[in-house]
């Protein structure tokens, strides 16, 4: 019994979640009355997380070099060190990461202001004055993080390949010239669709996730960290199981 409860709880929140995104994809047609929210959200979401994102890539790129470099040393192949960085990086690792570190940095950030919001009764004060929540401060988030995450995730790849490249230069004296000609040679237009496809994806559902728990918070300060932590969870989740049916469903169609 405690079981069916809990799944019908669930499938319950899953119809508020289809709903709130059906009410935003709405409310879309009114972003230009919005756009002072929309750019302090890039700002937050964008110019803040420049650091993050680019030494998660930097290091994910130093490490892959290191991993495959002395595997392919074995063989005597390590000039093609670029080419799995580029690959792992631009395809798979930099948007992932970049995925990973914003569902925690952003999908946090959304879930505790809004969640902080509905809790001091300011969402129902915007209700009041005839403003509609979903407007305010749902569709400016979901509208910076579809505009922030693609170019967050280029500094990520671009990272990435700057951390391989030194790897490869300083461990394995591969010249510089020979590392670019690898990375970039091998490099196809499915691989750079994939890589820029997937932030668009990871970055809707980051958002659209966090202000739904930030916007179902209740139960005070105890719910409103529930809610945090569930958003990061969830949203991690997401991109993990979107990463698979990317590189499995859509890659074999292409």
């Amino acid at each position: 019994m405690a079981f069916s409860n809990y799944i019908k709880l669930k499938l319950k929140s899953l119809q508020d979640y289809v709903l709130m995104v059906g009410d935003i994809f709405k409310k879309l047609i009114h972003t230009h009355r919005y756009v002072d929210d929309i750019v302090r959200e890039m700002y937050l979401i964008g110019a803040q997380a420049f650091l993050l994102v680019f030494c998660g890539g930097l290091f994910v790129g130093i490490i892959l070099a290191i991993e495959v470099g002395h595997h392919l040393e074995t063989f005597g192949a390590v000039t093609i060190i670029g080419r799995a960085v580029s690959l792992g990086m631009i395809r798979e690792l930099g948007p992932v990461i970049t995925g990973l570190l914003l569902a925690a940095r952003t999908g946090a950030k959304n879930t505790s202001e809004i969640g902080a919001m509905v809790l001091s009764e300011q969402v129902d004060a915007l209700r009041a004055f005839g403003t509609n929540p979903i407007a305010k401060l749902t569709v400016p988030r979901v509208v910076a993080a579809l505009l922030m995450f693609p170019p967050l995730t280029m500094i990520a790849d671009a990272a990435g390949l700057t951390g391989g490249l030194f790897i490869s230069t300083s461990n394995f004296n591969v010249d510089m010239s020979f590392y670019w000609d690898s990375a970039l040679s091998s490099l196809l237009l499915k691989d750079l669709f994939v890589g820029s496809v997937k932030p668009i994806f990871f970055g809707f559902f980051v958002a659209t996730i966090s202000c739904y728990y930030g916007m179902t918070t209740k139960e005070g300060t105890a719910g409103l960290g529930r809610n945090t932590v569930n958003a990061v969870v969830m949203s991690s989740m997401i991109i993990l199981v979107l990463d698979f049916i990317f590189t499995k469903v859509v890659w074999e169609i292409m």
